[in-house]
């Protein structure tokens, strides 16, 4: 005859705080929906040596909406990337915004010729194919991040900043994140 004891009572539910990772409360926000954040230091400056910090650029990253793209970006902005001949870290530190349009977009990422015709991808060669889903989002304010391109599934390197609304680029360009403040999302 063998005697059993009722389990113990569930323990009470605690409610916890989500880890904060950050002071910046857009950036937890932004981590909490599962989404990577970068950060783009600015400067002003003819080249590296002569240059000016200006500013800091917060990005976040729709990485479950446009997880290629955003890997791609992501080893730029982090210096994952490397030359395959010299394995020297290769991204986009230093790089300059080449096309600066007033009230439509900056547009960055051309590290290789710094002119707006150089194209490279982590994914191997010289662009990778649009992500649908990227396709699908809007160019609907301003602080879009977003691929600059040559045509359809012709994503490098490079890519632009909205900084206003820009709906004729929807369905042409994969949008893959924005600029994040202090005011959450937009």
């Amino acid at each position: 005859m063998s005697s059993s004891m009722p389990p113990p009572p569930p323990a009470p539910a605690q409610t916890q705080a989500p880890a904060r990772l950050s002071p910046d409360p857009a950036i937890n926000d932004a981590l909490a929906r599962g989404h990577a954040v970068v950060f783009l230091d600015v400067g002003m400056g003819h080249d590296a040596e002569n240059m000016r910090h200006v500013g800091r650029i917060k990005l976040e990253l729709y990485t479950d909406v446009c997880p290629r793209t955003c890997e791609n970006f992501l080893q730029y902005c982090t210096g994952q990337a490397t030359d395959p001949a010299t394995r020297a870290p290769i991204g986009y530190k230093n790089c300059p915004f080449h096309r600066v349009l007033k009230d439509f977009m900056v547009q960055t990422g051309d590290f290789l010729h710094g002119d707006g015709t150089g194209s490279a991808c982590v994914h191997g060669g010289a662009t990778f194919a649009d992500e649908p889903a990227g396709l699908a989002l809007r160019h609907d304010r301003p602080g879009v991040l977003s691929m600059a391109n040559s045509g359809p599934d012709t994503n490098g390197c490079q890519f632009f900043l909205t900084c206003k609304r820009a709906e004729w680029l929807d369905g042409k360009h994969v949008v893959f994140g924005r600029v994040l403040d202090d005011g959450g999302p937009a």
